[in-house]
């Protein structure tokens, strides 16, 4: 019974900190942009190396 008076506030204590930088990041602007990463790998730039 005694865990959980350190378990309690300690997970309460970890969601909050959880939460904090999951605001940091929205406000970041981290989740802005989804689609172009994605599609940024198929783009094809297999171009010639004019220098070789």
């Amino acid at each position: 019974m005694d865990i959980l008076f350190l378990l309690i506030p300690l997970s309460v204590v970890l969601v909050l900190g959880i939460g904090v930088l999951f605001w940091f990041a929205l406000r970041g602007g981290q989740f802005d942009d989804l689609d172009t990463p994605a599609l940024r790998i198929l783009a094809d730039d297999d171009s010639p190396d004019p220098g070789k």
